[in-house]
């Protein structure tokens, strides 16, 4: 192997691992592409993401007296609801309208939809026992078990609750049971379509915060309610619903978070919901400051010691239980925090629903000792007659995720439109902050292994310890440039017989692997994201960090532009990217300003929502908190000097733009290009 050595850069030999499975190794036969790494390697990622989930763990101490404490909480509050996007609108109309009523014996359940923000619709049941009241009451919300408030682990807790003298409210949570897409049709919120909500500004996370709060607020308007008392609860994704919503409104007296509670260090790289991502989370807190945020009212934390998800065990529940009891013990409140351990799996079981009423039966009606109190039987209710609707007759406020993004996406892009001046420079600046580029990632090394089948190899070393491997070839004339051609499911995925073609021109070739894709692949992520969009994992965990894909890529995009520079100091050099690698690329272009030409296939012309059908043609790389706040693709395009032509352009469900919407795109390109004074073109093919 040989050392390339230039302009003072010290470059390392990385030597790869051992033990690929025949189902990772990529083939070596003469109809694909060489490796890089002829052998496995380290999951580079993993130890990365994790290395810096430790740390920010390790960091996220909480404070040690109450005035510093109360200062900290107050600005926790801030930032959460600043990144979540979350609202309150206490002065908005319930609207309360019931559809249907179920009498039971000693209680009824009423069929409601209530106004969570002005037009927008929730549905939900509402368990009462029978009398005049006033009653404690809780709201119980749901994880991810089919049909929302109806499934039968779900209305439990409803029936349970209601026999034992207390108001429940159930409710769906968005984009779920009766808020699909299609009216009751089960389908996952999370992954492209929970993420979607991110383009236009907004978080799954913080619309079911700001439903539950609309929730507590329709709790307080009940005469029956005694106001005073209000719990809540809810197992998994509910489990964290509870928990968000006891910290963020101290209208909560009671909270029982079950099989939830772990880390958000233990969220990197392992298996959780988009519902449960609070997007740079860990640049300011951990999971015990938000338990903290409920000091000092009661919380009891239900574990089950047989969860098969790695976030919610024993151990990480504990270093989270460990650090906010601290701030129980600060607040006067010892007694108010606990937590128990089950014998079952991951669920809200029998045990635990009686665990759960013994507990708020000590908070909230100040009777007993707070131990588990036996449940009375109860007979569950089909789905149909907790349904709000009859099939197919929702009232249309109710919006599903599909018709909430593509109005708030809308929004965004009419109040663009009307924009006549553009700070160039400023919305570069802004574009790298949403990128989550903090610093510069520079060059560090570049390795070689050799010629095989007519390509140079090489890796490149950034200095934040990435690894980028690449295949080389020089152009033929000395005159001539490169084309760097990016797909994001890596290289073995670029056609060989267009490759063949492009190979007939005098330009030289490089063909990269982007961070997660191809070799540069992450292993740990292969069990997580096998039935979901591709780069789940990989772009929650990002999130978290306060990074995105997409900048990922860009920053290794200008190491590979800096490795053909030193390969070939004047050369001229074109990009080749397929769907989200083109936005990367265009996002690099707009940043840095280069002027090299672009062809972008398959790509994006919009961070509009447009359709649920197809919303997984891309990965979840694509998704960029806040992007259509800042702007969209054809801004990114104007910003920049180049030379682009998008190939088979596309919306962001895959779906073809042409005719009167390529007459329509056109002129919004134009548009921002001569507010920005671009001067170069932009052809659609």
């Amino acid at each position: 192997m040989k050392r390339l050595v230039s302009f003072g850069l010290l470059f390392v030999l990385h030597f790869a691992g051992r033990g690929l499975s025949a189902a990772q190794q990529i083939s070596s036969d003469t109809d694909s592409l060489p490796n890089v790494f002829q052998e496995s390697y380290i999951d580079l990622i993993e130890k990365q993401y994790r290395s810096e989930a430790a740390l920010a763990f390790r960091k996220h101490q909480l404070p040690d007296n109450k005035v510093e404490w109360l200062t900290y909480k107050a600005n926790l509050k801030n930032r959460i609801f600043e990144k979540t996007a979350a609202v309150t609108n206490p002065d908005l109309p319930l609207a309360i309208q019931q559809t249907d009523v179920n009498q039971l014996n000693g209680y009824s359940v009423q069929n409601i939809s209530f106004q969570t923000r002005p037009g927008v619709r929730a549905t939900a049941n509402l368990y009462v026992p029978d009398g005049p009241g006033s009653f404690p009451a809780v709201i119980a919300m749901h994880g991810h078990w089919p049909d929302g408030k109806t499934n039968e682990v779900v209305q439990s807790l409803g029936h349970t609750l209601a026999l034992n003298g207390y108001v429940c409210l159930i409710l769906d949570a968005f984009g779920s049971g009766e808020r699909t897409t299609e009216h009751a049709v089960h389908e996952y919120h999370g992954s492209n379509l929970g993420a979607s909500l991110m383009n236009a500004g907004h978080t799954l996370m913080g619309e079911q915060i700001s439903d539950n709060i609309r929730s507590v607020d329709l709790l307080y308007s009940l005469p029956y309610v005694d106001k005073n008392n209000i719990g809540a609860t809810g197992a998994s994704g509910g489990g964290n619903q509870t928990m968000w919503l006891s910290a963020l409104d101290e209208r909560i007296k009671a909270s029982m978070p079950v099989v939830s509670v772990g880390t958000f260090e233990s969220y990197i790289m392992r298996s959780n919901c988009v519902c449960e991502l609070l997007p740079g989370g860990l640049t300011f807190t951990e999971e015990a400051g938000v338990l903290a945020m409920i000091a000092p009212r009661a919380l009891k934390i239900a574990t089950a010691l047989h969860d098969a998800n790695q976030t919610f065990t024993y151990p990480e529940m504990l270093k989270s239980y460990q650090s906010a009891q601290k701030v129980f013990t600060m607040m006067g409140a010892f007694d108010k925090i606990s937590y128990q351990l089950f014998d079952t799996g991951h669920g809200y079981w029998p045990q635990m629903r009686q665990s759960m009423l013994g507990f708020f039966d000590l908070y909230l009606k100040e009777k007993g000792s707070g131990a588990a109190k036996q449940e009375i039987p109860f007979k569950l209710l089909d789905k149909e007659q907790l349904m709000v609707y009859k099939p197919q007759q929702r009232d249309s406020a109710v919006l599903s995720i599909q018709k909430f993004a593509k109005i708030a996406g809308g929004e965004l892009r009419k109040r663009n439109r009307v924009q006549n001046s553009i700070d160039a420079q400023n919305k570069r600046q802004e574009l790298q902050k949403l990128l989550g580029i903090s610093a510069p990632i520079k060059l560090a090394g570049v390795t070689t292994y050799g010629e095989k089948g007519g390509w140079q190899r090489f890796s490149i070393q950034t200095s934040d310890n990435r690894l980028i491997p690449l295949l080389l070839k020089k152009p033929k004339a000395a005159s001539s440039g490169y084309t760097v051609i990016l797909n994001p499911s890596g290289k073995n995925a670029v056609d060989l017989d267009w490759l063949s073609r492009m190979e007939q021109s005098n330009n030289g070739i490089v063909i990269a692997d982007l961070w997660g894709t191809g070799q540069s692949h992450s292993q740990a992520t292969a069990g997580f994201d096998k039935n979901l969009t591709p780069f789940h994992t990989l772009a929650r965990a990002s999130l978290w960090l306060g990074k995105t894909v997409i900048g990922n890529w860009v920053s290794e995009i200008d190491m590979i532009t800096q490795l053909v520079k030193i390969q070939t100091p004047t050369a001229k050099i074109s990009f080749h990217a397929e769907k989200e690698a083109g936005i990367a690329a265009l996002f690099h272009e707009a940043i840095h300003g280069q002027g090299h030409r672009l062809v972008l296939s398959h790509c994006p012309v919009s961070y509009q929502f447009d359709q649920r059908q197809t919303v997984d043609y891309f990965g979840m790389s694509i998704h960029i908190p806040a992007v259509l706040q800042w702007g969209d693709v054809a801004l990114a395009c104007a910003l920049t000097k180049a030379e682009i032509t998008f190939e088979n352009p596309v919306s962001m469900s895959g779906t073809e733009i042409r005719d009167e919407k390529l007459v329509a795109v056109k002129s919004e390109f134009d548009r921002l290009a001569k507010i920005c004074k671009k001067n170069t073109p932009v052809n659609f093919n």
